[in-house]
């Protein structure tokens, strides 16, 4: 199975699906026109990743903002994680946040609360200036 990699935009997240590893990371913002046009290509690659996962798998969650129709389509992509999850494979997230950003930290919490699916939360803090 390929690897999946979308260089990110201004509007779009950077992706990094590693099918050898079970690393898959999504970094920065998601603002796509279409949303559910943009995170079609990841569903379809998790679609494919389900039917022989790593025994581990990481989510890495590494988001400035995303808007609500980009919250739709990764609660999909969370969806398939867990039904992975859920049949045996073990599949943690791992959900960054800088310290400043509650939006993003309490988005994560939400995501949390919904899903069957260890979420653990890491707060990015701000290195001294000094």
């Amino acid at each position: 199975m390929d690897n999946f990699y979308l260089e990110g935009t201004p509007k779009t997240p950077q992706i990094e699906f590693n099918a050898l590893n079970g690393v898959l990371e999504i970094s920065g913002r998601s603002i796509p026109e279409n949303s559910i046009e943009f995170y079609r290509p990841l569903l379809q690659w998790l679609d494919d990743y389900a039917s022989c996962p790593k025994p581990q798998s990481t989510m890495v969650m590494k988001m400035e903002y995303f808007n609500t129709s980009s919250s739709k389509c990764l609660i999909d992509l969370f969806r398939k994680l867990e039904k992975i999850h859920l049949q045996g494979a073990n599949v943690y997230v791992k959900w960054y946040y800088d310290e400043e950003d509650e939006d993003m930290q309490h988005s994560g919490e939400d995501f949390r609360e919904i899903l069957r699916l260890p979420i653990q939360m890491i707060c990015l803090q701000e290195e001294d200036s000094d």
